[in-house]
């Protein structure tokens, strides 16, 4: 398994070498630095551990800073990958160049925030006619029985916050690897925010090129 901490800039489009129109996705990798290594005798499992976005040491705990190796900047960010299967050592950076060999990618991020929505705009209800009198517009309709027992049941869907959660997105391609700025560019959207900060891994659904 192969995995980075990468930013998301945003969209933009390209054309490729049929000349068609593709919207991609940019993301930019900074030095994603090894902070620890795990192994099965001590830890029960293979990982490493990487951390991205440097922090001042005043900024954090003293537990928080004991993870960190004395030549280790104290990171913002930290992200362990399970199974990781390329070299490495503690204090090596790591960047979009080990990716190179990846067709297509899975990206993790948080979604954006929509706020209290209701059933329309959460759940694309198509709601009750829009003709005048007809008193049933955007609401969520029936939720229970009119009878025994009276209560609604588990999972109803209803009114609530919608958006800011944890989103996979699987099997997107890889369109352009540029490793002198550090960015990938990927086919379509990923979730979460401008500058905001996702994690992209190589598929685990679709074999390596």
């Amino acid at each position: 398994m192969l995995g980075l901490l990468a930013r998301k800039l945003g969209m933009t489009q390209i054309f490729d070498e049929e000349g068609s129109l593709v919207p991609v996705t940019v993301l930019r990798v900074d030095p994603n630095v090894v902070i620890a290594q795990k192994n099965g005798e001590k830890n029960g499992y293979s990982a490493v551990v990487i951390g991205v976005d440097d922090v001042k040491a005043n900024r954090i705990t003293k537990p928080y800073a004991g993870q960190f190796p004395e030549s280790i900047v104290p990171k913002k960010r930290i992200k362990e990958f399970r199974g990781f299967s390329k070299e490495c050592a503690v204090g090596d950076s790591l960047g979009v160049e080990i990716l190179e060999g990846c067709r297509y990618v899975d990206v993790t991020g948080v979604s954006k925030g929509k706020g209290f929505q209701g059933v329309v705009k959460r759940y694309s209800f198509g709601g009750g006619r829009k003709t005048h009198g007809s008193k049933f517009h955007r609401e969520p309709g029936s939720t229970g029985q009119s009878t025994y027992p009276h209560k609604t049941f588990k999972n109803v869907k209803l009114p609530g916050r919608m958006g800011r959660e944890q989103v996979t997105t699987l099997n997107i391609r890889v369109v352009k690897i540029d490793v002198e700025k550090q960015l990938l560019l990927i086919r379509g959207a990923v979730p979460g925010v401008n500058k905001g900060l996702v994690v992209v891994r190589a598929a685990v659904k679709k074999q390596r090129a």
